[in-house]
């Protein structure tokens, strides 16, 4: 597609959150896969990483290999991770459904990000200010739209911006069915799927530039770091309400 916007300096990061380690078929990151495609062609320098092949302990706390309540984890790969995820402008997790809920990896991971929540940027604002995010799912059973809720709820909580139309999805029959690259599914080819898929990834594209020429989100009511220290940005007194 012709445009006149230059994407070139942007970063992705795209976290894959099936069950199957690598070098098993992912039906996920065929759908990701998409995505990146789009991405990729308009210059954008893309990540990809498959959660479940790093050692991601379970724990709220940046590093679980330190003393922390409830006790440390002999080994932890979410501080070596981490830094590719906060290197990219754009972040885009993709799940399979399992019980119509993210799978239990996309779980974890929304887990280590909320782990940096403490942490803030130059201005004080928390760490993920100025960076977009999206969700992709698949499945064979219903639940796409929920998982996409439960997921860019979190992500916008962190402090991520989310874009219109920042999810895509496609599902099989409910019950047992055929998956996105089986043979037949019909998956690659579904209309819908197609179209919010490219819809979600251009957005993403958008709003990430946006964020990068304007430097983030403006200082201004919306330091952590100002607030801990007594400012107010002119929220009302309750002790002088009438």
């Amino acid at each position: 597609m012709s445009t006149d916007t230059d994407f070139t300096d942007l970063k992705a990061c795209f976290v894959n959150c099936t069950l199957k380690p690598s070098p098993e078929l992912s039906h996920t990151q065929g759908l990701m896969d998409n995505s990146i495609a789009i991405m990729r062609e308009n210059g954008v320098d893309v990540d990809v990483i498959r959660a479940v092949d790093f050692d991601l302990a379970p724990g709220v706390y940046p590093d679980m290999r330190a003393d922390v309540p409830g006790g440390s984890q002999a080994s932890d790969g979410w501080p070596d991770l981490k830094h590719r995820i906060l290197d990219a402008d754009i972040l885009v997790i993709g799940t399979p459904i399992w019980l119509g809920d993210k799978s239990s990896v996309a779980t974890r991971l929304i887990e280590r990000l909320y782990a940096l929540s403490g942490e803030t940027n130059d201005r004080g604002q928390f760490l993920y200010y100025g960076r977009t995010a999206g969700v992709l799912v698949t499945g064979n059973e219903d639940g796409i739209k929920h998982v996409a809720m439960n997921v860019l709820y979190s992500l916008q909580h962190l402090g991520y911006t989310i874009p219109p139309n920042a999810d895509a999805g496609w599902i099989g029959p409910v019950g047992p069915g055929p998956s996105f690259l089986d043979e037949g599914s019909g998956g690659p080819e579904t209309d819908f799927t197609r179209r919010n898929t490219t819809f979600m990834t251009w957005n993403l594209m958008h709003a990430a530039r946006w964020l990068k020429d304007s430097g983030g989100y403006p200082a201004g009511g919306n330091s952590s770091e100002a607030w801990s220290d007594g400012a107010r940005f002119d929220h009302p007194n309750p002790e002088y309400r009438a």
